[in-house]
């Protein structure tokens, strides 16, 4: 079966229906669509000393391969027979399946399962929060990059593998080939805190921050070269408005207007999943145009922060006077200059405050009351954080192999797990629909 139909960018796609001729012999029988997909100067003598024709390159998805080869004339098959039946072996192809054959260019094409295992790369992955909810929903990770030691420490625990290092020094062919980009990119150059600390210090922020800043720059790097299917961003909710909105129109503007991706962006609010007043910006982008939507979660019951407390706690959690007394003065001089800076005493049959890198400096933005007449508040313990993230909902045997101040450091700057699962479970579900002929 062969169907053909054209995206709004004008490439052309055929659907392939998987036969035991392609299986056993690595036949892909294109006869049909020669003039109409593949071009007759192709097309090549039944033996290649007599004359091949024009060379193309077949990328073939999952294994990172691409081949060159032409189409024998007799046959109308694709040369290179004993890769096509690696292709089959790996994505596990039965009778029936059916392929995508897309022309990504007038000499180039990529053949690759309608309904397979959605492949995915992790970018800037922190500790592996959009590894975990992709992989929930039956994603494969086949590449990852995270450029902090400690927070790879983190990752290889629970993963089983070392991230690579930093992006800028990955060159795009030494990525694979992949369905889904994600990446939480660096927040600090375009948050309200980040930018106001850097202000204050004379510091550059935003994409003028050439440590961080220029990050998403890398991402369309790989976007561009790898032309995955779909790509989803995550990062802070200022960043819509950081720099009057400039930002974000260059953001936009380059994945839309530059690399052709169909874009859908939402704020979510992570509590009706987890007891944190958490608000991120989540793009989601697609290379074919389609309907998306993200999720509008209703949890059936609402998340209470008490239910995420460790029920015995050491005693070096709870703040020092010397701590708990500046922290109160601090939150005293805020309020007589009119402004509402201090500490959040967290209440515990509701939700707390949103959990940041800078936690492990005081806890000040979640302290926990404790009962006794003179006992001071006291900070998260790691676990406590990793429940309050959401991580725990997802992968109960989540190790933290790292120290305290950096757990608090790798949380702060996670994504919450169940947001970023219901995502991707409607992101995958559209992507395995079948393109109509």
């Amino acid at each position: 079966m062969i169907c053909l139909t054209e995206n709004s960018r004008n490439t052309k796609v055929a659907v392939l229906k998987v036969t035991h001729e392609l299986l056993k012999e690595g036949n892909v029988r294109v006869g049909k669509l020669i003039d109409e997909l593949i071009s007759r100067d192709f097309l090549g003598s039944s033996s290649k000393k007599k004359g091949k024709g024009k060379e193309l390159s077949l990328n073939l998805s999952g294994i990172n391969r691409i081949i060159k080869t032409d189409i024998p004339e007799d046959k109308k098959i694709f040369r290179h027979r004993a890769e096509i039946r690696e292709f089959a072996r790996f994505h596990n192809l039965k009778i029936g399946d059916k392929l995508y054959l897309e022309q990504i260019e007038h000499h180039t094409f990529r053949l690759r399962p309608t309904t397979k295992k959605i492949t995915f790369i992790d970018l800037f992955a922190g500790i592996g929060g959009m590894r975990i909810a992709f992989e929930k929903v039956g994603g494969r990770c086949v590449f990852t990059s995270e450029w902090d030691e400690s927070a790879c420490k983190t990752y290889e625990a629970n993963f089983g593998e070392k991230p690579h290092g930093d992006i800028h020094k990955i060159p795009s062919s030494d990525i694979p080939d992949h369905d889904i980009l994600l990446a939480g990119f660096p927040c600090q150059p375009f948050s309200i805190s980040g930018v106001s600390k850097k202000n204050s210090l004379g510091k550059p922020h935003g994409f003028d921050d050439l440590t961080q800043g220029n990050l998403f720059f890398e991402i369309k790097r790989i976007l561009q070269d790898k032309r995955p299917l779909a790509f989803l961003l995550e990062n802070v909710k200022n960043l819509r408005s950081h720099d009057k909105g400039n930002t974000y129109k260059v953001i936009r503007d380059t994945l839309e207007n530059e690399l052709g991706y169909t874009i859908y962006d939402d704020v979510i609010d992570a509590v009706s999943y987890v007891p944190q007043h958490r608000e991120r910006i989540f793009i989601a982008g697609f290379r074919e145009p389609l309907f998306f939507s993200f999720p509008q979660h209703q949890a059936q019951k609402k998340p209470i922060f008490r239910d995420i407390l460790d029920k015995n706690v050491p005693d070096k959690y709870t703040l020092t006077d010397h701590l708990w007394n500046y922290l109160q003065r601090y939150a005293e001089k805020h309020r007589a200059n009119g402004n509402g800076f201090g500490f959040g005493l967290t209440d515990l049959d509701g939700h707390s405050r949103t959990l940041s890198a800078r936690y492990y400096k005081d806890g000040s933005e979640i302290l926990i009351p404790q009962e006794g007449k003179h006992k001071n508040p006291r900070r998260l313990t790691p676990q406590e954080c990793a429940r309050l993230m959401g991580f725990t909902q997802l992968k109960p045997d989540f190790k933290i192999p790292v120290a305290d101040t950096s757990a608090y450091k790798q949380f702060g700057n996670a994504v919450v797990v169940p947001v970023v699962y219901d995502i991707a479970k409607e992101m995958i579900k559209r992507l395995q629909k079948p393109i109509a002929p």
